[in-house]
């Protein structure tokens, strides 16, 4: 499974998307470029430039005409994914951590950072799906949240909840048009890193610093799954169709990184059967920690972005489609 090095970044990667094709891969960095590759042979197609922080989240809508980026400059940008636009730029008060466009691409989320005396919250923002209309500038609602920091959340199925993981561990769902928490739950010991839905929004994981990642479902927040490993995970992501599999990656944190070798970090992406919650293999290749990990929407390939900077792209074998039969045999 010889990967493809996608190298268009100077400096550690914060997170990358897939569109809901597939055929493009959406890369964001703290070196402040936003970059987009054709996933299944690592061209860099284009670039969005305008960020003068380092950009920390970034999604794509379902038609792949509009995308949108959250940065350390305390913006969300809104961009024309075909000629690079930039369409609309809300303003914060602090770094924007996470964003995500709803089921029907007709809102976004933006997670803000608690900082300098200003409250994290959860805005909702209406989007103009005209990629020429105006955007406005008045949330649809905000959330603020009375306990620990959100780091980052998203959409439940049919935009009914909006679902955050936050820095003490806990999971918390809302009901965003009346600004209620309705439920809480704190599974894990340490700090949230990444949640990622399943494709049908039903159930999500999250990955934490306390070296596990768990399933839940996405409307009652039972807990459902368990993956323990031995290193911090950044992210984790569940693979669609062919393959029961979640992979995690992470990894001894950066500063550390220069006193241990790459086998001692643990920079590996592993992957454990979704339903046995038994590690079924590894994947090695960065020279760092790993921060994120997007599974192909077809389910054929997946990427991970590290702090060396490289996005590698693994298209898998043919072995790899086998094994469910070869299991059961």
């Amino acid at each position: 499974m010889r990967p493809i090095l996608l190298q268009g970044h100077t400096r550690s990667l914060t997170q990358i998307k897939y569109n809901r094709e597939g055929d493009l891969l959406f890369s964001v960095s703290k070196d402040k470029i936003v970059n987009v590759w054709y996933s299944h042979n690592g061209e860099r197609l284009g670039t969005y430039n305008g960020h003068v922080g380092s950009v920390w989240t970034v999604d794509v809508n379902s038609t792949t005409t509009m995308l949108v980026t959250g940065s350390a400059d305390n913006t969300a940008r809104l961009w024309d994914v075909q000629t690079g636009r930039c369409l609309k730029t809300w303003e914060f008060k602090t770094a924007v951590k996470r964003v995500e466009f709803s089921e029907d691409d007709t809102m976004i989320l933006c997670v803000t950072e608690e900082r300098m005396g200003y409250s994290g919250t959860i805005t909702v923002l209406p989007i103009n799906t005209n990629i020429n209309g105006e955007q406005s500038n008045e949330p649809l609602a905000q959330i603020v949240n009375d306990g620990a920091k959100a780091v980052v959340a998203s959409w439940g199925y049919l935009n009914k909840y909006i679902v955050s993981g936050h820095v003490d561990g806990s999971v918390c769902q809302w009901n965003w048009k009346s600004n209620e928490k309705l439920n809480s739950i704190q599974p894990h010991e340490d700090v949230i890193a990444d949640m990622q839905m399943s494709s049908d929004r039903t159930y999500f994981i999250t990955s934490s610093k306390d070296k596990t990642a768990k399933i839940f479902d996405s409307n009652t927040l039972q807990h459902l799954k368990t993956f323990t490993t031995d290193a911090p995970l950044n992210s984790a992501s569940i693979t669609p169709k062919y393959q029961e599999f979640v992979i995690v990656g992470g990894g001894q944190d950066a500063m550390n990184v220069t006193t241990t070798s790459a086998r001692a970090g643990k920079f590996e992406c592993r992957f454990f059967h979704k339903i046995l919650e038994e590690e079924v293999g590894r994947v090695r290749g960065h020279f760092g920690p790993i921060n994120t990990i997007a599974v192909h929407p077809d389910g054929k390939s997946y990427s991970s972005g590290g702090e060396d900077g490289y996005v590698r792209v693994h298209h898998f074998d043919p072995d790899y489609f086998k094994f469910k039969l070869e299991a059961q045999a």
